[in-house]
Order: structure tokens, then C-alpha cells, then sequence
């Protein structure tokens, strides 16, 4: 029999702690110079919590919108891999003869190029991703949370089609374990705001009903590391006690209210009015608390872009 000193120790090996979490997460600041972020009650359900509204930053009278476009691009590889497969890629690039400066390059063209995937030029697949990059950054930098799964590697693999949330992430807060299903919805100029949040809304609610048989797929495969897999496995034997669901739905939208340019102060001022409007003029009769308690725990997050299809044109030629 096995001391009890090696037995905690194998156990422990497969247990991540809140901060181990931490540690896992990204630093992203670079991005975040770039966006506007506004933490508060607004009024929308569940109203006991804080969502938030985020967009492009001004820096005195000029948009940060090429800064924020680079920044962006340059996280695509944040996104596909984790740093341990990142170095687990370089490190095979080097032995095979290459300097570490073009190890790195491997590795970053490696990452654009299962971004792409083969629709390249498929406009509304872009504006999709752009949604669900972003996701992934709001996620770790507003919950604290670190992917469970990587959708990213699962829809670029010949073998997996589909997985239904645009994220799962995972966090310890209070001691207590948190699996977040996030969900980003992107919109151009044709969908009206009032459309796409309930849209959002029913979307994530589907992911919901669905996440726990989809996420069965994947245990046991190359998208999980160790100790994730780990808690996957878990969750779905109902052994990872007192673990709560929360939902995070980002709605990214083309905004069309005229701004005044005067300063930078003055346009935060008058982006945040816009989006306290658009959560105020929201019908709140459409989030059926009473039906789908689960939205008890939703945090959203809205994102007006000004000109959206430029900008995700702008970020298609990018990559």
C-alpha cells in the first residue's frame, strides 16, 4: 500500500488551485489600453449584479481603432494555444533545427492559420471569431477564469464540426468551484440591438440545455490538459462538489448614434449613456428568470463598435 504522503501527492497533482487558476491567466493588458470598460448595475435582470459595457477607446479626439485591431490580431494565438502547448510546440520546432526566434514564428503562423481554418474569406465566420476572441479575453480578465475547453482546436479538427458554446472557462471563487458557458454574438448593422440581445439570450440558453452532453465529447482527447480534464471529468460524474454554471453573454453590435467629438472624457461619457440605454429600452419581460433560473447568474457584457463591417474587414485582412 501506498504511503498516504504519495497518495495526497498524486492527488493533488490533478487538483488546480484558485491560484494556480490565477497564475493561468493571460495578460492582456496591452489590449485592455485600448477598450472602454464600464463596470456597473445597470438596469436589466438579474439587476443584483454588475454587467458591463465595453468599447474601442479614444485617446483624446482619435479612436484607438488600428491599436486596437494589432493588439487583438496579436492575441490570436493566446486564443488556440495555452502556454504550455505553446512551449511544447517551440520547443519541437527548435529540435528540429530552427532558432528559437523562428520556433516562435512556427508557432504563431501555426496559430493564424487554425484561425483561419478554410473559410478565409467567409466575412460573417471572421465577425464570428472576433466575437468569441474577445469572449475569451473578457472572460479571464472580468471572471478570472481560465479555459476549461479550447473551442478553437476543436473546430479546426477534421474529426470535431461543432461545439455549441463559444466558451467554457473555469475558476475557484470562495473555495467554490465555477464552470462559465460563454456565448458572443456579433452583429452587423442590419440587426437591431433589441433583436440581438434576445437572440443572445436564447442562444446561451440553448448552450446551456446542451453543454454538459457536448462537453462529454471532448474529455479524454488532446483539448484538455491534465488537471482541466480532470475537472471535466468531474462535472460530468457530478463529483466536483458544490460546483455552480454561470453564463457570460457578449453582444458585439454595429452602433449608429452620433458622437460628439470634444474629448476624450466627454465621448466616454456619452458611449457609456448609449449603452446604459440600450440595457434601460431592453423588454425585460424577454428574460424569463422564472423559467430559466440559470439567468440568475448571467453576466452580459455590450460592446457597440462603430462601423463594425469595416472593422471586422479590417481584421479579415489582417489575417
Amino acid at each position: 500500500m501506498l504511503p498516504l504522503d504519495i497518495i495526497l501527492s498524486v492527488v493533488k497533482k490533478h487538483m488546480i488551485t484558485s491560484d494556480e487558476i490565477e497564475h493561468k491567466i493571460i495578460n492582456n493588458d496591452a489590449l485592455f489600453k485600448n477598450i472602454f470598460v464600464i463596470q456597473q448595475k445597470f438596469d436589466i435582470i438579474p439587476n443584483n449584479a454588475d454587467h458591463f459595457g465595453t468599447s474601442i477607446d479614444y485617446q483624446d479626439l482619435l479612436e484607438l481603432r488600428e491599436e486596437f485591431i494589432d493588439e487583438l490580431y496579436d492575441t490570436i494565438v493566446d486564443w488556440v494555444y495555452s502556454s504550455d502547448k505553446y512551449v511544447e510546440i517551440k520547443n519541437a520546432a527548435i529540435a528540429k533545427g530552427k532558432t528559437e526566434q523562428a520556433a516562435n514564428s512556427e508557432v504563431q503562423r501555426k496559430a493564424h492559420q487554425k484561425f483561419r481554418g478554410n473559410k478565409d474569406s467567409d466575412k460573417l465566420l471572421i465577425q464570428g471569431q472576433l466575437g468569441e476572441l474577445l469572449l475569451f479575453h473578457y472572460i479571464q480578465r472580468f471572471q478570472r477564469a481560465i479555459p476549461l475547453l479550447r473551442k478553437m482546436r476543436i473546430t479546426t479538427s477534421s474529426d470535431h464540426e461543432r461545439f455549441g458554446s463559444d466558451a467554457i472557462h473555469f475558476k475557484i471563487e470562495n473555495d467554490k468551484p465555477i464552470i462559465i458557458l460563454g456565448e458572443a454574438k456579433t452583429y452587423t448593422s442590419k440587426y437591431k440591438f433589441n433583436e440581438a440581445f434576445k437572440d443572445a439570450i436564447n442562444s446561451i440558453l440553448s448552450t446551456y440545455a446542451s453543454h454538459r452532453k457536448e462537453l462529454n465529447l471532448y474529455v479524454h482527447e488532446d483539448f484538455l490538459d491534465e488537471q482541466m480534464n480532470d475537472i471535466a471529468e468531474k462535472y460530468l460524474n457530478n463529483t466536483l462538489n458544490n460546483v455552480e454554471v454561470h453564463l457570460v453573454s457578449i453582444i458585439v453590435y454595429n452602433e449608429t448614434s452620433k458622437l460628439t467629438i470634444t474629448s476624450q472624457e466627454e465621448i466616454r461619457q456619452q458611449i457609456k449613456k448609449i449603452i446604459e440605454d440600450r440595457y434601460m429600452n431592453f423588454d425585460k419581460g424577454k428574460i424569463n428568470v422564472e423559467e430559466n433560473p440559470i439567468l440568475n447568474r448571467i453576466t452580459y457584457i455590450v460592446m457597440p463598435i462603430w462601423k463594425l463591417d469595416e472593422l471586422a474587414e479590417k481584421f479579415q485582412n489582417k489575417i
